[in-house]
């Protein structure tokens, strides 16, 4: 099994706004409007105000066609968190901390390498 990664990313439109002296959410509506993206206050200050989950491709494009900016001024992904192919789990139920017989030991199925899952 490959090394797992958690990728994270940085939304930096605010700060691209500060740098283009574009302060106010209120600002960027015009400039979006003017490009097709017709967007509501409450859109358009979700998008600067916190990092959006989905961003319409042309969104996107008309965020940088106004900063001036590449997709990488905008969006700077970075891994957050790096997990090794075989973690370093505890073997036995007793290693958990719980007993054998107690109700939460018989919900707790320890999978083997032999088992062959």
């Amino acid at each position: 099994m490959p090394e797992q990664r958690r990728i994270g990313y940085r939304w930096n439109l605010r700060a691209l706004m500060a740098k283009r002296n574009l302060w106010k959410t209120t600002e960027l509506m015009p400039l979006l409007r003017s490009r097709g993206i017709n967007l509501s206050e409450s859109q358009v200050y979700r998008l600067v105000t916190a990092t959006p989950e989905r961003i319409p491709a042309r969104t996107f494009a008309a965020l940088c066609d106004i900063l001036d900016c590449t997709p990488n001024d905008l969006f700077e992904p970075f891994v957050e968190m790096r997990a090794a192919a075989t973690a370093n789990a505890p073997q036995r139920s007793e290693d958990l901390g719980i007993q054998p017989g107690s109700p939460i030991a018989k919900r707790i199925r320890l999978v083997t390498p032999e088992d062959g899952e």
